[in-house]
């Protein structure tokens, strides 16, 4: 054996209940646990880690992560893996970087520089590839041939794929482009990506209809995928918009995962036990259906993204050249500020409740931290026009905090039987999110020791076990003899998140070991110079 850790508190992924066992590691995997009532001999190893009030799990997974290009810069990545993340699941929201070709590379680096860098002209990352596949096999390279921090898998992006096949015209996709857009979204997925994503308040995936999004998931479907909808509305029309990417998936037989599933804004507080029931009906009817959560209530995004969908039309230049214009830029002002855009959720912007969280131009940098509202009082003018400054200067590269949940929302998402766990971490920014340092120790911290909203079985589960069964891993997310060894040792009694909103990059404590493939990406709490990460691909079976 390589290493055992003796006397552990085993938290398998399952969701029973806990044991104490001797679990064994060999050649990257699981080889024995053997429980206290087993009797005979105890395994032995090269290396012996003694338990010492310590809990081992399944690695932690995050449905939801914003890792695209950090993966490839940042060989470290501490911000996942000192959080005990093995795995992250890319190309969110319907935008990210393949399938892709020359035009649509520099228009998508453009449009989603505030949530990973990699704007037109930074060149700390080689884009190389242009399809699916590259970009799996460039992860699995990642720096100097020995891989990446963490393991990765990715969405097919549909806002991408749209941009490739149609352009950003806001307009109902020509047979020949949709057919274009199944080629690709098929591709994806042979190339082994897991599922498909949307972003619907995002430009151009936007654009599209039910009907459309509906035959790319008959594609998904087919090939044994997920389709991961960040949906129309988390605002005024969220149980609608939930309503219909249940329905849609229904009708294309695709099975369903709610990114970031939450109740925001004022006018959805305390609904979420509508949101809870309208799920537990359509899984009753018998819907494969889960959901990721992030265990904050402020959510995170662009500020070009609260623009209405007519002012993105085009693309970044486009956009720009809108801003620039002062009628057009009055009609932006209007229904964002009265009419409520639905880059916005249909609800009113409240400028006190948007927060710059990055720039992309340092001479802007006096903006971070503050609201827009006191950004403008501090300049003698109206948040408007800080607004609209800000994102002409930093050609829209500017990140928000926007400060809309409710804390009761979160709890009683959080506990429902399909959720799981996603940070929808941004790493960029001088003041990101603190979800991105510490979304997996927040909820074993804050929400399973302190509030005693989930048992810690049952989080765990959330976080390793159910997330894994909807990736369709076969042999990871539970503690099993013959499983991968990617595993996670925390002190359930100290775990919690230092990531705070004065201090969102400070690293969480309690979670002294993480391993991938048995080797320790974290040892005695500080990251090692292993790259035991790779690219996980699609292993359902293909079209049939």
């Amino acid at each position: 054996m390589d290493t055992v850790f003796r006397d552990v508190r085993v938290l398998d992924g399952s969701g029973g209940p806990s044991y104490r066992a001797d679990v064994a590691l060999s050649g990257g995997r699981i080889a024995a646990i053997h429980r206290e009532s087993d009797g005979g001999p105890r395994p032995g190893a090269t290396r012996v880690v003694e338990g010492q009030g310590l809990a081992l799990s399944p690695g932690f997974i995050d449905m939801h992560a914003h890792s695209d290009l950090a993966l490839l810069r940042d060989p470290g990545h501490e911000a996942k893996a000192a959080q005990g993340v093995t795995l992250e699941v890319l190309g969110q929201d319907g935008l990210s970087y393949a399938p892709v070709d020359d035009r649509t590379l520099a228009e998508v680096r453009a449009q989603i520089t505030g949530w990973n860098g990699g704007a037109p002209g930074d060149t700390s990352v080689d884009f190389s590839w242009r399809t699916v596949g590259g970009y799996l096999d460039r992860l699995d390279h990642g720096f100097d041939g020995r891989g990446i921090a963490v393991n990765a898998a990715y969405l097919v992006p549909q806002g991408t794929v749209r941009m490739l096949a149609v352009g950003w015209d806001d307009r109902a996709a020509t047979a020949d482009e949709l057919d274009r857009m199944r080629q690709l979204v098929a591709e994806g997925l042979e190339q082994g990506a897991v599922g498909m994503s949307a972003g619907l308040t995002y430009t151009p995936g936007m654009y599209a209809s039910d009907a459309e999004l509906t035959e790319l998931c008959r594609v998904v479907a087919r090939y044994g995928g997920y389709y991961c909808p960040h949906h129309r509305s988390y605002g005024a029309g969220a149980l609608q918009a939930y309503e219909e990417m249940v329905a849609l998936t229904r009708e294309a037989g695709c099975a369903l995962h709610l990114a970031h599933a939450t109740m925001n804004f004022g006018v959805n507080e305390g609904r979420a036990p509508e949101l809870l029931a309208l799920l537990d009906e359509a899984l009753d009817a018998g819907a494969d259906l889960t959901l990721d959560t992030y265990p904050y209530t402020p959510g995170c995004t662009t500020l070009v993204a609260m623009l209405p969908s007519w002012a993105s039309e085009g693309g970044p230049e486009a956009i720009l050249a809108r801003l620039r214009n002062e009628t057009t830029a009055a009609r932006i002002r209007h229904v964002m500020e009265v009419e409520g855009a639905d880059g916005c959720h249909g609800v009113p912007i409240d400028w006190d409740t948007i927060e710059i969280s990055g720039v992309s131009d340092p001479a802007l940098a006096d903006h971070v931290g503050k609201t827009l509202a006191r950004s403008a009082a501090e300049r003698g003018e109206e948040p408007w026009r800080t607004a609209r400054r800000l994102l002409i200067e930093d050609r829209l590269g500017p990140t928000i905090l926007q400060h809309v949940g409710h804390e009761d929302n979160v709890r009683r998402i959080m506990r429902h039987r399909v959720h799981t766990g996603g940070s929808d971490g941004i790493l960029q920014g001088a003041k990101p999110h603190p979800r991105a340092y510490g979304t997996f120790p927040q909820y074993l911290g804050r929400y399973v020791r302190e509030l005693g909203v989930l048992s810690l079985e049952e989080c765990v589960a959330h976080l390793t076990g159910r997330p894994a069964a909807r990736l369709r891993l076969p042999d990871r997310g539970l503690v099993r003899e013959g499983y991968r060894a990617d595993l996670v040792l925390f002190d359930p009694d100290t775990v919690a998140a230092g990531a705070t909103f004065d201090a969102p990059r400070t690293l969480p404590t309690g979670i002294p070991h993480v391993l991938i493939d048995g080797r320790f990406v974290m040892e005695d709490g500080r990251r090692t110079d292993v790259l035991a990460g790779r690219a996980v691909r699609r292993t359902a079976p293909g079209r049939g």
